[in-house]
This record gives C-alpha cells, structure tokens and sequence, in this order.
C-alpha cells in the first residue's frame, strides 16, 4: 500500500534530479516526468498557460560522446522545422547566442512560427501554428546534451523563466 502512495507522488510530478552526458539538472516541480521514449534521456510536460489549449514539452536528448551531430547542424535543423505563415523560412527571424551557463558552453535557440515538426518521433503530425520552440545545446563533460523545449507561444513564454532556471541550476555529474 506504502509503495502506491510513493508512486502517486511521483507521478504527481514531484521534482527529481535527471541527468544525461555528465550534466545533471532538476526540472520544476509544476512539469511532470513523462516515461520512456526513443532516443530521449528525459521528457517533461508542461502546463498550458492561460489562452492556450495545450501545453508544452521538453525533449532532452543524449546520443553520447562526439554524437548527435554539430551544434550548427543542430541548430539549423531545429530553425528549419519552422516556417512563416505564407510558408516561408523562418530563418532571419530566429535568434542564436553561444553563453556560458552554469559554466557550460551553451548555444540558445530561439524560434516561432508554424511548427512542422522533424519526423514520426520528433514532431506533429500535422503544422502548428503559433508555435514557439526555445533551445540549448550544452557541452556537458561527456559531450552535447540537447535540450528542446516546443509548444504555444503563450505556454513557452511562460516556462522561459523556469527552463533557464533549469539550466542555471546544472551540474556536473
């Protein structure tokens, strides 16, 4: 009986530390730890915000050490899985700076428009309009970990603040 308690809290979204690449991190306690999936290290859902009607998610990805491809690789992928309304690029619009973060090299992403997403795994079926997507890629110890955090405007407007938080908060592992 004790162990269902345990597991009602945790589903609940109780704060826990995750890690992946050397890094470690703690996610807020408001976004809930979602379970398992292909070529993820964590995934986190995030409330909607208010005017939205659904809310976001954060995709951690881990390849391993010299794998998953170059930051500008990355990058131009994540810019390019958005478009303009008329079907444009997006590319002009999207803002990238290299920072440190918790002493980590880091590049931030950031993009709106209509998400197209990036195949099967990766993205929606169908485009989304009014969507924004914030990124980092950090150069953890063991090599990059790829942090992509999509959905509503409004919604990823409001976790801004959280998901630096987050990142501030990084530690080596």
């Amino acid at each position: 009986m004790i162990s269902v308690v345990v597991l009602g809290l945790a589903v609940a979204g109780v704060a826990a530390a995750e890690e992946a690449g050397g890094l470690s991190w703690t996610a807020p306690t408001e976004w809930t730890a979602q379970g398992e999936r292909p070529m993820r290290a964590a995934t986190y859902s995030i409330p909607a915000a208010k005017g939205d009607t659904e809310g976001a998610e954060l995709a951690i990805f881990y390849f391993g050490e010299g794998r998953g491809g170059g930051v500008d690789a990355n990058v131009k992928r994540w810019v390019s899985q958005f478009q303009k309304p008329d079907g444009s690029s997006v590319e002009k619009d999207a803002k990238t700076k290299q920072e440190k973060i918790a002493g980590f090299a880091v590049t931030m992403v950031d993009v709106k428009g209509t998400y197209a997403g990036g195949g099967p795994m990766m993205g929606p079926s169908t485009p989304k309009p009014g969507f924004r997507m914030l990124g980092a890629i950090v150069e953890g110890p063991q090599g990059a970990v790829f942090f992509k955090l999509t959905g509503p405007e409004k919604t990823v407007a409001a976790a801004e603040k959280p998901f630096r938080k987050m990142l501030e908060g990084m530690k080596k592992k």
